[in-house]
């Protein structure tokens, strides 16, 4: 079942020109594909590809100029739907600090419910689940000013859910974090999506794409491909073609078979990589 369909979406951004005239630049060109409930798309692409302006029409925040976008048949263009659409697509953007309205932490994850009218208990009660999802309870007391990036992007994450999405669109959510807080914020993705939250990730850490169920690659405003991981990172010309960078592991599990060792596809990562050399001299 889809919770999210795209429809020969295009949209237009209007550019002023140095001599005060104006022109479209067209960011998303006649986009369509269908999002299952459940699942885990990671979006990928250069910049200037489209993908943060392709999440933005994902959850209403931009609306189409041509084609149509349904979250649970809802059309976003439909203003009187716009609530029942973010109640359900709720997004994670790349810098936490942007994201972050309160001073104190708890305060922070009410911010979302208190603002649908949500019954002070259940609040409460939103509050403490989603800050225990993600590991920051022991801190609800915490002013945000007294946290690290990872954790502050896990607050972030945990105003997310403290709405009760169905959905959460998580835009290059580790680009402005350390290695450690990658590591914490794709850990709680990956459990959310477990825990039955369709997960969509905007990134350009390819690492980060494998551990998706499906990669939908933007290029040009199009998409360029759309497979498993498995099969994209197969394809040493369409990772060129798409002007993307191959993952490590991939990399040394290419040039070994260059070598003539051959390595199964399905191993693309450095801990899944290691595991099977070791395997193999035992």
């Amino acid at each position: 079942m889809s919770i999210i369909s795209v429809q020969n979406l295009i949209y237009e951004y209007v550019r002023t020109l140095e001599d005060g005239s104006t022109r479209k630049y067209r960011a998303i060109d006649g986009v369509s594909f269908d999002i299952e409930a459940g699942s885990f798309v990671a979006i990928i692409g250069r910049n200037g590809s489209g993908k943060s302006t392709l999440a933005k029409n994902l959850n209403g925040l931009l609306v189409p100029d041509e084609g149509r976008v349904l979250i649970d048949g809802m059309d976003t263009a439909d203003d009187d739907l716009i609530w029942d659409i973010r109640s359900r697509i709720a997004m994670v953007f790349q810098n936490p600090d942007n994201q972050i309205v309160s001073s104190i932490i708890e305060d922070d994850v009410a911010f979302g419910p208190e603002n649908l009218g949500i019954e002070p208990d259940e609040i409460r009660r939103r509050v403490d689940e989603a800050l225990n999802a993600v590991g920051m309870y022991e801190h609800r007391m915490k002013g945000a000013h007294m946290l690290s990036g990872g954790q502050k992007q896990r607050v972030a994450i945990a105003g997310a859910l403290a709405m009760r999405p169905d959905c959460i669109i998580f835009d290059e959510p580790t680009a402005m974090l350390d290695p450690k807080g990658r590591s914490q914020v794709m850990h709680i993705i990956k459990q959310l999506n477990a825990e039955g939250i369709t997960a969509i990730l905007i990134t350009h850490f390819m690492e980060e794409a494998q551990e998706a169920d499906r990669i939908i690659v933007m290029k040009d405003g199009s998409v360029y491909s759309d497979s498993t991981p498995e099969e994209f990172f197969a394809d040493r010309e369409k990772i060129k073609g798409a002007g993307m960078a191959m993952p490590p592991a991939v990399d040394l599990r290419e040039r070994i078979a260059d070598r003539g060792v051959d390595i199964p596809e399905e191993i693309m990562t450095g801990e899944t990589l290691v595991d099977y050399i070791v395997e193999q001299v035992k």
